[in-house]
């Protein structure tokens, strides 16, 4: 299938989850976080989710790589262009929500995303090559493209991956891992 379709699909999976599915799913893909070793990674981005888009809650996975003393990572969108800053999320950071649902720091320090070793990249739906579907404004495909080569990247899926996403295109990038129940 391709993204439009994979997209328009996977948003409605996600809507029609009950809140039971919908926190067993997000609990199997905890524990793989929690069992997975960040022993080498210091600088962790994490995406902070959007609710009314029913993403994976990503607020306990910040707690436990707090836990583990990772500095922490978050974007700032501008939409003017689909790039995203990155802050540094620290105790005394302030969350506002944007106009499009988006937690995002008010008051952090930028980071470079150079300094970044690991992101946890949000999506819908990936497939067996860890490609992947997000919501088609390429703000991570930018993103990650100005990372270093070395960056490790997870993408936390709901769903279990598909096949393979039909029209891939060179601004694509496969992840290094997806997490999925």
């Amino acid at each position: 299938m391709k993204k439009e379709v994979l997209r328009k699909n996977y948003k409605q999976k996600r809507k029609e989850l009950t809140k039971e599915a919908f926190e067993m799913l997000q609990q199997k893909i905890y524990d793989k976080v929690y069992n997975y070793d960040f022993s080498k990674v210091t600088n962790i981005h994490i995406f902070l989710p959007i609710v009314k888009q029913l993403e994976i809650n990503t607020y306990p996975i910040i707690d436990f790589l707090i836990s583990q003393h990772k500095n922490i990572i978050v974007s700032k969108s501008n939409f003017k262009n689909n790039t995203l800053t990155h802050h540094l999320l620290e105790k005394d950071t302030e969350l506002i929500i944007n106009a499009y649902g988006i937690p995002e720091p008010n008051n952090a320090k930028q980071v470079n995303p150079f300094e970044i070793d690991l992101v946890f990249v949000p999506l819908l739906i990936s497939d067996k090559l860890n490609y992947r579907v997000g919501y088609g404004k390429g703000f991570y495909d930018r993103f990650l493209a100005d990372c270093r080569e070395n960056i490790q990247t997870i993408g936390l899926n709901l769903f279990t991956p598909i096949d393979s996403i039909e029209d891939i295109n060179e601004f694509d990038i496969p992840l290094n891992e997806v997490f999925h129940p």
